[in-house]
């Protein structure tokens, strides 16, 4: 948990980054973010197969695209589940279908609440009898892609990766948030009696995992090169400002305006070190009075910080309603997953420059967000306290993506416009 930062959710709201939204968990990838499958073409593919076979032998199905020595199939965002089903018997056999079952539950111990959504691919028919001679392929190919969204209470929510969250709110009350998201593939075949009595001749079963998987649409840009004053700005680099200011009785320093600059999409992958500059510019006088502050030998002018913030919406719980009244209803935590190191880039009479990058620690779970909770990411900016100055706390929401860029020229989607700052 974090101490160092406002005691209240980072949100849009945050005296921040001069009110930037938080990048949106969207259904569709947003303008600098893809699907997987948009570079399908680029990517080395699973070879292995994974094979069920129904209790009375009479069928068979052959899970593609996998790979070896595997315990379960696993699927990203909006995947093709695909394979063949093989029939041994194919005597009366009126029709075989396949369907993608799944639920997604929410389950928060504290407060008793659990909300649960069902989703549902299917029945697709792979084959049905059109007439009294025709007999059933020995061999059935099928292919179903996966929803990448669920419903609940009339609102679309990406699926999320199963996680685990506890979250300590007032005395007495902590919630552990536990999502879990169960998906099966069910293959149906039926066959028809004499008797005209249709009955389940195989059924075919077996779950699956399911990993919500993205990529940054471009690359970690060039860095920034250094003139007579600073940084030199390019569209690909955003630049953030604040200005330190200067304790009142401490005379003779002026305010001290800092720029620092990140990519502009704010979208990573979590196995490549996040990228920044910094500039200080004020008078040689005010210069000289904040540099100081540091421990011998290391910068401690800024500190740059990767941080998750969970955080639950309780304001349904009945715990709260019943005992606590008059308080806010989200409660949260925050954890650091990195921690920036930079060092000087260059320097002038009235200006100071670094160059940086955040690694961070491995993760598995990106950012997402449901009806009562959420996981966003944040890139936090702080200055010391303790000297003529007064801190700054700044906070950029960023995203987060499994998988590093690919570079790949033939995109198969479309791609949605970027969600709009304010």
């Amino acid at each position: 948990m974090l101490s160092d930062l406002p005691q209240e959710p980072l949100n849009e709201t945050t005296t921040v980054s001069s009110l930037d939204r938080n990048p949106s968990y969207s259904v569709e990838p947003g303008i600098d973010e893809q699907w997987l499958v948009i570079h399908a073409r680029s990517l080395p593919q699973a070879t292995g197969t994974f094979i069920v076979t129904s209790s009375n032998g009479n069928a068979k199905m052959r899970i593609t695209s996998q790979e070896d020595e595997i315990d379960l199939p696993v699927y990203g965002t909006g995947d093709v589940v695909a394979g063949t089903i093989e029939v041994t018997k194919t005597e009366n056999i009126s029709s075989v279908d396949v369907t993608v079952e799944g639920r997604v539950k929410v389950h928060e111990v504290g407060e008793g609440g659990r909300t649960e959504a069902t989703i549902s691919v299917g029945p697709v028919k792979l084959w049905i009898k059109a007439d009294d001679n025709a007999v059933c392929p020995s061999s059935l190919s099928f292919s179903v892609m996966l929803p990448t969204t669920f419903q609940e209470e009339g609102r679309s929510y990406p699926l999320p990766p199963s996680h685990f969250a506890h979250l300590e709110g007032v005395p007495g009350f902590d919630a552990n948030i536990n999502v879990s998201v169960q998906r099966s593939l069910v293959v149906s075949c039926i066959r028809t009696l004499p008797t005209k009595v249709e009955i389940s001749f195989g059924t075919l079963s077996t779950p699956f995992i399911y990993q919500p998987r993205s990529r940054p649409a471009h690359p970690i840009p060039a860095p920034l090169d250094c003139n007579n004053a600073g940084f030199i700005a390019r569209p690909e680099w955003k630049m953030y400002s604040s200005v330190v200011k200067a304790h009142p009785n401490e005379r003779g320093l002026q305010d001290i305006v800092v720029k620092f600059y990140i990519p502009e999409s704010r979208i990573f992958w979590v196995g490549e070190a996040i990228p920044f500059h910094i500039t200080f510019e004020g008078t040689s006088d005010s210069l000289a009075g904040f540099m100081p502050y540091r421990p011998t030998g290391e910068l401690n002018i800024a500190r740059f910080q990767l941080i998750r913030q969970s955080s639950a919406d309780v304001r349904h719980a009945d715990f709260l309603r019943i005992v606590v009244h008059n308080i806010k209803t989200n409660i949260w935590r925050r954890d650091c997953f990195g921690e920036g190191v930079f060092r000087p880039a260059a320097e002038g009479a009235t200006w100071m420059s670094f160059s940086g990058e955040i690694p961070i620690e491995p993760i598995t779970v990106t950012g997402f967000q449901l009806r009562h909770f959420s996981v966003t990411d944040w890139l936090t900016v702080t200055t010391p306290t303790k000297s003529p100055f007064m801190g700054i706390r700044k906070a950029i929401p960023v995203q987060l993506t499994n998988d590093p860029w690919v570079e790949d020229d033939h995109r198969l989607n479309p791609l949605s416009p970027r969600p709009a700052e304010t």
